[in-house]
C-alpha cells in the first residue's frame, strides 16, 4: 500500500512537471502558457533527480512516468540549448563580449572588477548597475576608454544604469527608443569593422509586471534593429528563455540568432544546469558563434556570460 501510494504521488508530480514540457513545445504564446515555458530547464533538473531516487526506491511505474517526462523536458529545452552557431570565417578575428546583470544592489566591487579582469573581453555590456560599482566606474573599466552609460534610473528595485564599455573607439551612439525599451547601442569600431552593439533590459513577464510589456519593448528594439546596417550584437537581461514566447519573437521580427543557453546564468543560488538563460546574447547572421560560457561571479544573482564571435561565411 504504501509503495502503490508512492508511485502516485511521484507519478502525479510527474505528469505536473511534464506539463511544463508541453507548455514549451505547444508554442502557444498565451501568458499563463508562456510563464510555464521559462521553466524547462529547472524542471527537467528535479525530474532528472526524482527519476533516480524512483529508480533506487525501485518505482519502476513512478520511473517509467518520470522518464516520459524527463524526455518531454530535454526536447522542450533543447531550442535553447542547441540553437546554430553559423560557419565561422576562419580567416576572421575572433571578437569576445562579457555582459552580465550585476543587480542593482550588488556591493561586491571587488568580485564585480575579479570577474569582468577574468573575461579578457574586448567590450562590456553590464546592465542593473548599482551606485556602488558606478561610484568606482573607471577602476572597474580601467581597461575599456570607451564608454557610455544611460541615466540613474530610480526604481523601487534599486537605482541602476547601463553601460556598454569597449577597447576599441564608439563611432556613434545608437538612440534609445520609446515603449518603455530601457536599451542603449553604440557602433564599435572593431577588427570586423563597424559593430552594432545594443545592451538592453526588458522588464519582467506577467503576472510580475503587465502583460504587453516585453511585447512591446521587442517591438521598440525592432525598430532599433530596422534602423542599423552591418553585424548587430544585441545581448543584456531579456527575462525569458530563448525558445519561449519573447525569445521566439526576437527572432522572426527582428532576425537575430541566441547564442546557446546552456548552462543557465539565473538565479545563482541554482546550480547553474538547473538554472535559466533569461540573459541572453543575440546576435545577426553575419556573425558567426565561436564561444559561449559564463564568467566568474559577480555577487549578483545572475551569472555574466562571455560569447566569442567572427564574421561569418557567406
Amino acid at each position: 500500500m504504501l509503495r502503490l501510494a508512492a508511485n502516485l504521488l511521484a507519478g502525479a508530480a510527474f505528469v505536473g512537471f511534464g506539463a511544463i514540457g508541453l507548455a514549451a513545445l505547444s508554442r502557444i504564446g498565451h501568458r499563463w502558457v508562456d510563464i510555464l515555458a521559462q521553466f524547462t530547464a529547472p524542471a527537467l533538473a528535479a525530474v532528472a533527480i526524482m527519476v533516480l531516487v524512483c529508480l533506487v526506491l525501485r518505482l519502476w511505474p513512478a520511473a517509467l512516468i518520470g522518464a516520459g517526462a524527463a524526455l518531454l523536458l530535454l526536447l522542450a529545452a533543447w531550442p535553447q540549448w542547441a540553437p546554430p552557431r553559423g560557419r565561422a570565417d576562419p580567416q576572421s578575428a575572433t571578437i569576445r563580449l562579457y555582459s552580465a546583470n550585476l543587480w542593482a544592489w550588488n556591493e561586491q566591487v571587488e568580485d564585480i572588477a575579479r570577474s569582468i579582469q577574468a573575461a579578457q573581453a574586448d567590450m562590456v555590456i553590464l546592465v542593473e548597475l548599482g551606485d556602488a560599482p558606478a561610484a568606482q566606474i573607471d577602476q572597474l573599466l580601467a581597461a575599456y576608454p570607451h564608454r557610455i552609460s544611460t541615466p540613474r534610473v530610480d526604481r523601487p528595485t534599486g537605482a541602476a544604469r547601463t553601460v556598454i564599455a569597449s577597447r576599441w573607439p564608439i563611432l556613434r551612439t545608437i538612440e534609445d527608443k520609446p515603449d518603455g525599451l530601457h536599451a542603449i547601442g553604440a557602433v564599435i569600431d572593431s577588427p570586423l569593422g563597424p559593430l552594432n552593439l545594443v545592451a538592453v533590459h526588458l522588464t519582467r513577464p506577467w503576472p510580475y509586471q503587465y502583460q504587453w510589456g516585453q511585447i512591446t519593448q521587442v517591438m521598440a528594439l525592432a525598430e532599433v534593429r530596422a534602423s542599423l546596417t552591418g553585424p548587430v550584437i544585441v545581448a543584456g537581461d531579456f527575462n525569458s528563455v530563448s525558445s519561449a514566447r519573447i525569445g521566439r519573437q526576437v527572432q522572426s521580427q527582428i532576425g537575430l540568432i541566441p547564442a546557446p543557453g546552456f548552462p543557465g546564468t539565473w538565479p545563482t543560488r541554482l546550480p547553474a544546469f538547473a538554472g535559466m538563460t533569461i540573459d541572453q546574447v543575440y546576435r545577426s547572421p553575419d556573425l558567426a558563434l565561436v564561444r559561449r560560457g559564463l564568467g566568474a561571479p559577480t555577487g549578483s544573482d545572475h551569472r555574466p556570460v562571455v560569447t566569442e564571435f567572427r564574421s561569418a561565411l557567406r
